[in-house]
């Protein structure tokens, strides 16, 4: 018997809080990758820390979502450790791509092999953390349906990508991560509007399970925990604080002529600005 499924059984509570946090990653690992351009000393540091960020929004993102997933007649569970997979996909494919561009800059070849490699993987930490689920049942979907959020995916990623070495300023960041947000979110509603559930059993249950709420928020946990503390190290980054940054790039750098990112620049003088 194939199953009625829904995605917003709370309303629009969990795909609105699915937006904010995949908006939230995406700023956070703008302004990381706009530091890590800064200074080529903590430079990978400021690339990991923008890679962690923008996997875990991800990650985040896909799971509040499917917190309002539900399947009628069946409760659905998770597993554990393919939950964890997912994540551990999230922040590896996005750091492939992070430090392609922060290290070897946005040529279109670089550029769209990098944003390639990690929009494939966003849609494999999204149908990976898909087969974490259990509905006592089989679950099917529709070919378009995949290839276009996998489309989207790559289209998203690779605009991230070019943002987060071409956008500077404050404003434009928080514009560019709400374009994101769309993007990634999209990419998710889209993929699950392809899922179809055959139930193999009579299991009585709904959404509203205390126990999968419990394990959803338990496992939700620790990237919250991460994406806190990444937003605490960008505010308060000494050379934010000190006002050492230079909010254009060309204080004490310009722009190298082999791969676009930012070269040190002799006898330059580094300017003041104040923005996170």
């Amino acid at each position: 018997m194939t199953a009625t499924v829904s995605n917003f059984y709370y309303g629009a509570v969990t795909p609105v809080a699915a937006y904010l946090m995949a908006c939230l990653g995406a700023a956070l690992g703008l302004r990381c990758t706009v530091r890590s351009l800064r200074n080529s000393r903590r430079r990978s540091g400021w690339l990991a820390l923008g890679a962690v960020s923008i996997g875990c929004g991800i990650w985040t993102m896909h799971f509040i979502a499917m917190i309002g997933f539900s399947v009628q007649g069946a409760l659905v569970s998770y597993d554990p450790l393919i939950t964890v997979a997912s994540l551990v996909v999230a922040i590896a494919v996005v750091a492939v791509g992070i430090f392609l561009v922060g290290y070897r800059g946005t040529s279109p070849l670089n550029l769209g092999v990098a944003g390639t490699v990690t929009g494939l993987g966003v849609a494999a930490m999204h149908y990976l953390g898909m087969t974490a689920m259990d509905a006592h049942g089989t679950l099917s979907y529709d070919a378009v349906g995949v290839g276009l959020s996998i489309l989207i995916a790559v289209v998203a990623a690779t605009a991230a990508l070019w943002a987060a070495v071409s956008v500077r300023g404050l404003g434009a960041s928080l514009v560019a991560s709400l374009v994101m947000g769309v993007a990634v979110t999209g990419m998710h509603y889209t993929g699950m509007t392809a899922v179809s559930v055959h139930l193999t059993g009579n299991v009585s249950g709904s959404q509203s399970s205390t126990s999968l709420m419990a394990f959803l928020l338990v496992m939700l946990a620790g990237p919250l925990a991460v994406l806190l503390v990444a937003a605490v190290i960008v505010m308060f980054d000494p050379d934010m604080m000190l006002g050492t940054e230079d909010p254009d790039g060309a204080g004490a750098r310009h722009e190298d002529a082999t791969g676009g990112l930012p070269a040190q620049q002799s006898g330059a003088a580094p300017r003041s600005y104040t923005s996170w």
